[in-house]
């Protein structure tokens, strides 16, 4: 079963028990009394790998000596099945006191009252040192239904070593413009002389780069009410690029950049040293550093200086708090503990991302790799703008629409043009059928 069926599938459990959500809610009155001195146990569950795992159960031990009357019960999955069970638990009435979240479905939890706003906790929720652009990532309607947990901005990668063999010089990337990455591109690609191309093909999972693209003219891809509010003729734009750029050699074939995008990072033209140029979130970096065994540097976006800043944080995920939870106050300073705590800090480090508390990321630095060095510095330096309205309600596929628009695209089988049109309206009756 692919992600975005399984995207799917959990929310079409979640839209069937809106009336038990809603009707279920109402812990959140004593999240601003004080902590009880009575023991309690808090379930807090997240996806992850090992060594998430790992990092996470000590800070969960050192939570516990600081708070001998809680215990925390961590409950861990993969992503793949994480969804299912957290709508299933929802619906049971059993769901976790504080759990990680997703960008792409917050709004969908928030809306049908699953989640605490965060702002009722503020006695034992510490948010003083995270900025306001990041915080707002986690706001719906203005609540703050998560708090982010990482940072990460959409960047250019560009293999310096690559560029060094064919005599290229690495771009100015305050001023240069989606033009000159479609030039440079060109002359990397004749260089490789079939081996090397010059851009890995965006498009196949990049919703990011159509709405940076949206942003830079000024546009968005939804409003504030979660209506679908991207331009056709963005859209077209972009798919034009991206066709262009497989047409004239300048990206690998179509049926390359599907079997690249289909086999994770690891086998990214990226990672395998075969485009000098891609687009990735700046904390990939040390991840396809380390499988491409190649000097990779962070660029700004192109087309920055041209227009309005597209650039913006996005979230690796966030804390949240079940509005369910017999113990919100309790939970509210176990996150506060995750987010605030420096000695925690020095176990999670980078594993969730570039810290989004900007007191923390300053701690850690000194133990951080060059690479999370390098990412933490182009999060800290370069300019963002406001963030785009979190992915509303009924809109968590728009990652699989695009990637079958895309591939629809490269192929043929479809124009830019009637891939834009189709797009937007598949993505708006998403939304419309979840209200």
């Amino acid at each position: 079963m692919s992600r975005g069926v399984r995207r799917r599938t959990a929310l079409t459990v979640l839209m069937s028990l809106t009336a038990s959500l809603l009707a279920a809610c109402g812990s959140g009155s004593e999240a601003g009394g004080d902590l009880t001195a009575e023991p309690v146990t808090l379930r807090f569950s997240w996806w992850g790998a090992d060594d998430r795992h790992k990092r996470t159960q000590q800070v969960i031990e050192m939570f516990q000596k600081k708070h001998p009357n809680i215990t925390i019960k961590g409950e861990f999955k993969e992503w793949n099945g994480y969804w299912d069970s957290l709508a299933t638990t929802m619906a049971a009435n059993d769901a976790p006191d504080i759990m990680q979240m997703d960008e792409l479905y917050i709004a969908s939890y928030a809306e049908r009252g699953a989640l605490l706003d965060l702002n009722e906790a503020k006695k034992h929720l510490d948010t003083s040192n995270f900025d306001q652009k990041a915080l707002a990532t986690g706001a719906v309607d203005g609540k703050q239904y998560g708090l982010p947990v990482g940072l990460g901005m959409y960047s250019i990668m560009v293999n310096t070593d690559l560029l060094a063999k064919y005599n290229i010089p690495v771009p100015d990337d305050t001023k240069w413009s989606w033009d000159d990455l479609k030039k440079i591109g060109e002359q990397v690609s004749k260089a490789g002389g079939g081996q090397v191309f010059g851009v890995q093909s965006p498009g196949i999972n990049d919703t990011a780069g159509l709405s940076i693209r949206a942003r830079q003219q000024g546009k968005a891809m939804f409003d504030a009410q979660g209506k679908v509010v991207l331009p056709p003729e963005v859209a077209t734009q972009y798919w034009t690029y991206i066709a262009d750029l497989a047409k004239a050699g300048i990206a690998p074939p179509p049926s390359v950049t599907v079997e690249k995008a289909s086999a994770g990072l690891n086998q990214s033209a990226t990672a395998t040293n075969t485009a000098v140029f891609g687009l990735w979130w700046n904390t990939q970096l040390t991840a396809l550093t380390a499988a491409s065994g190649a000097k990779l540097k962070l660029l700004r976006l192109p087309g920055e200086s041209q227009g309005k800043v597209g650039a913006y944080y996005k979230p690796s995920m966030f804390w949240s708090v079940s509005s369910r939870s017999k113990h919100p106050a309790e939970a509210a300073a176990f996150v506060s503990f995750l987010a605030n705590d420096e000695e925690a800090a020095k176990i999670l480090l980078t594993e969730r991302g570039v810290p989004a508390n900007q007191k923390i990321r300053e701690a850690i630095a000194g133990q951080l790799r060059e690479t999370d060095k390098a990412a933490k510095e182009y999060l800290d330096t370069v300019p963002v703008s406001d963030p785009p309205r979190i992915t509303p309600n009924g809109a968590s596929t728009v990652d699989a629409i695009l990637k079958r628009h895309t591939e629809d695209v490269l192929f043929g089988r479809t124009t830019p043009e009637a891939a834009a049109a189709s797009f937007i309206k598949e993505v708006q009756s998403e939304v419309d059928a979840a209200k």
